[in-house]
């Protein structure tokens, strides 16, 4: 089970709710260790006292304030000391409509959980009363000496908590971006066209169809260069529109887009170069899938990891990124005897 990253009370009215905070999600990106070129040396970060060149123990490292060329040091109980209800009190002060907060004032997601089995009931109650209402609690509360504004929703059954940006901390898109678009003119044609692309498009979300490519290929490098194989590069960005062609490759994409199997596109110069490699692609993928099926257990052991993590890619194999060399073995053998 999963460790709460904070403990404390949660309250709405004259009601009191002890809660447990849980991270909602997890990062799985590829960690590189830093190494002196040419060796296998690890190079490392040491905490060094400028004036002396010393090292410091973490332990007689504090916090301190700059202003004028003076420190003011603050040791962390006086932090602790000045946080709201001494960091463990997560007050509700109002209830708004879920659809009053825009997107860009979400940050990071958590679940709540009751304390004690006896606080189930309150907790059900709130979950299921936010659920009715579509509405979130607004509340603050300090983790690690930081005060946090967040939201309490009810989502699938339980509670979570949404830590929120504060106001002066969103940035006026007009004062930063110099070359918004502002009045430019876009013709109906144009338009009708663009909205037939986007409804052509038009798809249900679903999150497990998505996962990190780019980390597949960097799991796929890695095994690559351990075998001493060749690396194959990513194809380049597409070429921007023009606007004397935006028309005509609005309506290429439309017609790509109508086809079977065909999602997206740069440009109407750049439609027939991009089927071509499209066909190509399919067309090999296709006879690494065929390849694939056809591999018993035994001729699938004879194959290094990453030539077994390109089948799993082939296969659509779900979890292949975090997969020892065994696991995917395991995972394309199912896989094979599900198809046939």
């Amino acid at each position: 089970m999963a460790r709460p990253v904070w403990s404390g009370t949660l309250t709405f009215g004259l009601v009191s709710l002890p809660v447990q905070m849980y991270t909602a999600t997890e990062n799985h990106t590829v960690r590189f260790h830093q190494v002196q070129r040419g060796t296998s040396d690890r190079v490392r970060n040491k905490r060094v006292n400028e004036r002396t060149g010393e090292e410091v123990p973490l332990d007689e490292v504090v916090k301190a304030y700059e202003e004028g060329g003076e420190y003011v040091v603050v040791e962390p109980d006086e932090l602790d000391d000045i946080a709201p209800g001494r960091s463990k009190s997560l007050e509700i002060t109002g209830f708004v409509d879920l659809e009053d907060v825009e997107p860009v004032f979400f940050d990071k997601t958590y679940y709540l959980g009751p304390k004690g089995e006896q606080y189930t009931k309150v907790y059900a109650l709130l979950e299921k009363t936010l659920a009715e209402a579509g509405r979130a609690g607004i509340a603050t509360f300090v983790m690690r000496n930081h005060q946090y504004l967040v939201a309490v929703k009810a989502e699938a059954g339980l509670l979570t908590l949404h830590t929120l940006h504060w106001a002066d901390e969103i940035r006026d898109p007009r004062k930063e971006i110099d070359n918004l678009p502002g009045r430019t003119k876009v013709t109906d044609r144009e338009l009708k066209m663009a909205r037939q692309l986007v409804d052509t498009l038009g798809m249900e979300w679903r999150p497990e169809d998505f996962h990190d490519t780019y980390q597949e290929r960097v799991n796929a490098l890695i095994e690559a260069k351990r075998g001493g194989e060749e690396v194959e590069k990513a194809e380049p960005p597409a070429e921007s529109t023009n606007v004397v062609d935006l028309m005509d490759a609005l309506r290429a994409s439309v017609d790509r887009a109508k086809k079977p199997g065909k999602r997206g596109g740069s440009s109407a110069k750049s439609k027939s170069k991009t089927n071509a490699k499209t066909n190509a692609k399919a067309t090999e993928k296709g006879k690494g899938k065929r390849a694939a099926k056809g591999q018993s257990r035994a001729s699938l052991d004879r194959l290094t990891k990453a030539e077994l993590y390109r089948r799993a890619t082939e296969a659509g194999v779900p979890g292949r990124s975090s997969m020892t060399r065994d696991e995917l073995l395991d995972a394309l053998t199912r896989k094979e005897k599900g198809a046939a």
